[in-house]
């Protein structure tokens, strides 16, 4: 199905099922233990142990490898080493090679695999395995790096200019009576989530079969092959529930490469996963940014002049961090910079993490127009909806489908009572606590993916639903058999939907908070193809043909589903593929996050007491799980705000605090009372589902909130996240 122009109406439109709060039907499998992930497949009986031994440098190359006592270890099968398999081909999609070779990259970039009969056994054999570098010196320091830095194409601007520009910026901006000019800082951070990398491989003859966690089946299906060799019709990759992703699931990582060598070593399957501190250091992080914002305003706060300028580092084929990108979109202003900065560093790969771009960029903007706010003496709501804009504001042909930035931020303001706060910083206290409130908007573009399905109705009438689409906890099962429940007339509880197996038609995905809008759509597009084939068989046509309750009517004659298929199943197979809608209106999702702190004034430790997020992102598939995703995105800002730093040590060239004693990310002790409201949004310029993503608008725009509730509480500015006490503690009002 090609979707090239806005949706009219359609059985979606009825919102019977589709739109509703219900429960994840895969809640009952996970709480009591039936779902299983990677590592637990108990049906491959004879699976072996494998132990991964990380680089203890940085950068340099390896000597030689000395395996003899880990080979002669109590239950050791074998062990594979980089130099054993020599150079392997790097998927698309790996900045830098996952295995194989004399070369280091990084800091505990995989070298070998140990593998034995149990777990302890393989553990305490690759304690055995000796390695002989020769280190190199290494680049560890972005902040010294980016002085010598080269700017970097932007990737999402088109042409991919190293600067983007509108009207002449320099000179609008010496010419505004009120500036700002600021830098920001965000740290390095990693996903931390809660199941960690892990991969079960099988060989039979030269077939492969991968049970593993991963966001991408068919991205990592092709890279998998890719690095072995091997026919990507050769490969099988399994991987029905994820524990968590956050992005760092995205691409093929070392555990899937190293448990089907080790597999074919063995001759038996093997078992492999990365331990906490590798999961730091051997898989991806989002990357730290140094950030410049520069912002002129006439005097009644109209924005004349903005600049985003942003530097990260990444190892020498990889890309910029994007912390520019919702500037170039976010608020309206004739002359307008963006530009980016690359600086070649020699820690762990930086790559995609929850709302890659905008979310350190948010958490920088969102200050600054605070600040700026501050200065002209606005209220920053009043601010920000003085620059609201309807159209592009780089491209003023193009609209936005949909934006309705200024409900979330006035509607928000109603809600949580804004008109109670105390401008003034510093005045509000609550016994020992400094009580402050901030706000922020949030931003997300949203993307088209093209994904397909595969529908099947059974001779019992009951529907079944094949994608290789991923659940990542964010409630994939649940909102595709509400979609195929929907189109096909039947209840929920006779939809049967089958994910994450390659063997399936290759949807979406999980990442870049495209996956539920875009599955769905196939799902969509592959039950109007399966409604078709119904209507064929019963003799009605298919444009009149009504289906509900399980039974299908046209005319004055009504037919059971069942009897549909009665001589044998039928099958819908499709997929939904997009026009060129996205270039002439702008897809976006839209808004505002409110945050209320109280801040020991004896202390300076940071406490959340309420918050509450506004969205507007298209129409809402199942409001239950995408509150979740919100109410969770909300708690990992809070935890970007107050505590997520990978602490580098810049001497040897790794993550300090790589595992989840040392990397502190918010517990429930942490989050108060949150509150999510959705703005009734159909996007018809979006696909036939007329939503959009929502599960990373709920992150961007929450550390700059909490930020700026952080100032009106104590009156002390700070630009560099985390926001642990020491960083204003000695500034804070004095004690009476």
């Amino acid at each position: 199905m090609k979707f090239d122009k806005p949706a009219g109406a359609n059985p979606i439109d009825r919102m019977r099922i589709v739109g509703q709060p219900r429960d994840r039907i895969d809640g009952p499998l996970k709480t009591t233990g039936q779902a299983t992930y990677a590592y637990e497949h108990s049906d491959i009986p004879t699976s072996l142990y494998g132990a991964v031994v990380g680089a203890a440098i940085a950068k340099g190359r390896i000597r030689a490898m000395d395996v003899a006592a880990a080979k002669a270890a109590p239950g050791v099968l074998a062990v594979v080493t980089a130099l054993d398999v020599g150079t392997l081909e790097k998927g698309d999609y790996n900045t830098v090679k996952l295995f194989g070779g004399d070369r280091v990259d990084h800091y505990h970039q995989a070298v070998a695999v140990v593998v034995a009969e149990t777990f302890e056994q393989a553990q305490a054999a690759a304690a055995l395995v000796k390695v002989d570098y020769a280190p190199e010196e290494g680049r560890f320091d972005l902040a010294k790096a980016l002085e010598t830095a080269k700017p970097a194409k932007d990737p999402n601007a088109a042409p991919a200019d190293e600067v983007n520009g509108v009207g002449d910026f320099d000179r609008a901006f010496a010419a505004a009576p009120v500036t700002l000019d600021a830098r920001y800082t965000t740290p390095d951070q990693s996903h931390a989530m809660m199941e960690p990398f892990a991969s079960i491989a099988e060989w039979e003859g030269d077939q492969l079969t991968l049970w593993t966690s991963t966001q991408m089946v068919d991205w990592w299906r092709s890279d998998l092959a890719k690095t072995l060799g091997v026919a990507k019709d050769k490969v099988r990759v399994v991987s029905p529930y994820i524990g968590g992703g956050f992005g760092g699931k995205l691409f093929l990582r070392v555990d899937a490469v190293l448990a089907a060598l080790a597999a074919k070593v063995a001759g038996r399957p093997v078992k492999v996963t990365l331990p906490r501190p590798l999961i730091a250091n051997n898989t991806t992080h989002r990357p730290a940014t140094r950030q410049r914002i520069r912002i002129g305003c006439a005097r009644d706060g109209t924005i004349t002049a903005i600049a985003h300028e942003s530097g990260s580092g990444d190892q020498k084929d990889g890309g910029p961090e994007v912390a520019v990108s919702q500037t170039r979109l976010l608020y309206a202003g004739a002359n307008r910079l963006t530009a980016l900065r690359l600086a070649v560093l020699d820690l762990p790969e930086g790559n995609s993490m929850r709302a890659p771009g905008e979310a350190p960029g948010m958490m920088a903007l969102e200050i600054a127009m605070d600040e700026m706010a501050e200065k002209l003496g606005m209220d920053p709501i009043a601010f920000r909806v003085t620059n609201d804009t309807q159209v592009d504001p780089e491209k003023p042909e193009r609209r936005f489908s949909e934006r309705q930035l200024v409900r979330c931020l006035t509607e928000g303001a109603e809600r949580f009572g804004w008109s109670h706060r105390n401008a003034m910083p510093g005045q509000v206290r609550d016994g020992r606590w400094l009580v402050g409130m901030g706000v922020a908007a949030a931003f997300r573009n949203h993307v088209n993916l093209k994904s397909a399905a595969r529908v099947i109705l059974g001779r019992d009438g009951r529907v079944t639903v094949e994608t290789d689409m991923t659940d990542i906890g964010t409630g994939s099962y649940t909102i595709i058999a509400q979609t195929a429940a929907e189109m096909m007339g039947v209840g929920l509880d006779a939809v049967t939907v089958r994910l994450g197996d390659s063997r399936f038609p290759v949807s979406a995905g999980s990442g870049g908070q495209f996956g539920a809008a875009n599955s769905t759509s196939g799902v969509y597009a592959a039950c109007v193809k399966l409604r078709e084939a119904v209507a064929q068989r019963l003799g009605f046509n298919s444009a009149e043909a009504a289906f509900q309750g399980g039974r299908v009517a046209a005319g004055n004659r009504t037919v059971s589903l069942a009897e549909a298929a009665a001589a044998g199943e039928l099958v819908g197979e499709g997929g939904i593929e997009y026009g060129n809608l996205d270039e002439t209106y702008q897809l976006s999702t839209f808004g505002a996050h409110f945050v209320e702190v109280g801040v020991d004034r004896y202390t300076g430790v940071t406490r959340v007491r309420r918050m509450l997020a506004m969205c507007a992102a298209g129409r809402i598939l199942n409001p239950k799980s995408a509150r979740s995703q919100v109410i969770g995105a909300m708690t990992m800002g809070v935890g970007g705000a107050l505590m997520e730093d990978l602490a580098v040590d810049t001497r040897y060239g790794f993550f300090v605090n790589h595992d989840l004693a040392g990397y502190e990310v918010p517990v429930h002790a942490d989050i108060p009372h949150q509150e999510v409201v959705f703005l009734d949004e159909a996007d018809d310029k979006s696909n036939p589902m007329k939503a959009k993503g929502v599960g990373e608008l709920g992150l961007c725009g929450v550390g700059a909130a909490v930020a700026n509730a952080i100032y009106n509480a104590t009156g002390v500015r700070v630009r560099d996240y985390p926001i642990t006490l020491e960083k204003h503690l000695e500034q804070l009002p004095a004690v009476a």
